[in-house]
């Protein structure tokens, strides 16, 4: 049993996609249905940079979803392979649409063209500067969570993600991320501040929730029968009201990654298959749990070996 994972901001690169761009009129297709819908170059801020463009939140939200969804295409159309068969799909973050789209539940049009509002949204919610995101490596989350706790007087900060054992991420303002850095590393609690220009999944994107909260009122969402994992729940979820609520209530709310990979474990999923640039959560599924099976599909010949 197979559930199919999907990548969050932070997996870009210059080039990503570039193999099956080359090769395949599929994706070349939906490159440039994505420079129609966005009005704007994405194809060639994809394939060739600069950097800088690509990793601006407007930019990077719909390039990695643009990458993964034309994988998941050639997978399914040119090497008729068939993952819908999966047992769960999900997603980091911005990755939740792209398990969104690709398991039917909304079209490739609206949802890269959510994803521009989105990026656009949490890009914005905070001026530039004044909010960041702090990785905390070697520590549980509980012991986080005191932390916070008991200094509640001196910083504040919330749990952005809760990647894996010993990969928590926080988000706040940059003085006080500032600050818990220092005394994080005066405990010798190891910290790195994340080249992000936004406090992604707490509560100072509350003007970006308000945004989403009107652009999913004039969304309609088609029936699939692919269940969902949510970030927000760690747990099931196919009921488009739901899922609507859900989307809305991620932007401000901690992504419970390690959470759902125990879960779909928990409900008999042995192999995880993830799709899109980068290996990030193939590396995190298996610090999770080493006993099931990963695959990372970012190349063709990834799709040849692919086997489920």
């Amino acid at each position: 049993m197979f559930s199919v994972i999907f990548p969050g901001q932070g997996s870009q690169i210059v080039g990503m996609g570039k193999e099956f761009y080359e090769k395949y009129d599929i994706v070349k297709k939906l490159f440039n249905e994505a420079d129609e819908v966005l009005e704007a170059n994405i194809s060639k801020i994809v394939l060739e940079g600069p950097k800088k463009d690509l990793d601006l939140t407007i930019n990077t939200q719909p390039a990695i979803f643009l990458v993964s969804y034309s994988i998941y295409q050639v997978i399914k159309n040119e090497f008729n392979i068939n993952l819908d068969e999966g047992k769960y799909f999900a997603g980091h973050s911005l990755g939740e649409y792209s398990a969104l789209s690709c398991a039917g539940y909304l079209d490739f049009h609206k949802t890269i063209k959510i994803l521009k509002t989105r990026g656009n949204a949490m890009q914005n919610s905070v001026p530039k500067g004044e909010g960041g995101m702090l990785a905390v490596l070697g520590i549980k989350i509980e012991n986080i969570e005191k932390i916070l706790k008991e200094n509640e007087n001196n910083f504040k900060a919330q749990i952005a993600n809760d990647n894996t054992e010993g990969q928590i991420v926080l988000s706040g303002r940059t003085k006080d991320l500032e600050l818990i850095s220092a005394f994080l590393k005066n405990e010798n609690i190891k910290n790195i501040k994340l080249p992000v220009s936004a406090p992604f999944h707490c509560d100072l994107m509350i003007k970006a929730t308000e945004i989403m909260k009107k652009e999913f009122d004039n969304i309609n969402f088609r029936e699939s029968n692919i269940t969902l994992i949510s970030n927000v729940t760690a747990d099931k979820v196919s009921n488009i009201d739901d899922l609507k609520k859900l989307l809305v209530s991620q932007i401000e709310k901690k992504v419970r990654w390690r959470e759902s990979i125990i879960n779909m474990i928990k409900y008999g999923v042995g192999q995880f298959i993830e799709i899109g640039p980068g290996k990030v959560l193939s590396g995190l599924v298996k610090r999770i749990d080493k006993n099931v099976k990963i695959t990372s599909i970012n190349s063709e010949s990834d799709i040849k070996s692919l086997r489920i």
